[in-house]
């Protein structure tokens, strides 16, 4: 089995709702996202996947979000934007978009260099 990590950015704001601490107050992270695949098979240069594609697709779903506000950002319009959540609809978007020899094992969302949400498939 092989594994691919690759390693992105993007900086955005958030305010948690409902939160009981300053946390609720608009502030901003630059947001550290990881995501890592694998699979058995390599493709016909040997490779699991080009790390370049797969940083360029993620960075191509992370774009909408860099520099925004995140609260007003579809689905964290709706949906607290937590790390929790941001790990999950990462990780759905991500995993459509990967070639079927591949498949998706987590997605880390760092808010900061001590506090990382992994979201993973069971």
């Amino acid at each position: 089995m092989y594994e691919l990590m690759i390693k992105t950015h993007f900086d955005a704001a958030h305010s948690l709702r409902g939160y009981p601490g300053p946390c609720r107050e608009l502030h901003g992270h630059t947001w550290n996202v990881e995501v890592v695949v694998a699979g058995r098979e390599l493709d016909e240069i040997d490779l699991i996947y080009d790390f370049r594609e797969l940083k360029d697709q993620v960075k191509k779903i992370l774009l909408k979000f860099d520099h925004k506000h995140l609260n007003e950002v579809p689905p964290f319009d709706a949906l607290s934007p937590t790390g929790e959540n941001m790990a999950r609809f990462f990780f759905e978007e991500i995993k459509k978009i990967l070639p079927g020899r591949v498949f998706l094992k987590k997605v880390n969302v760092w808010e900061s260099p001590n506090a990382c949400i992994t979201y993973y498939n069971d």
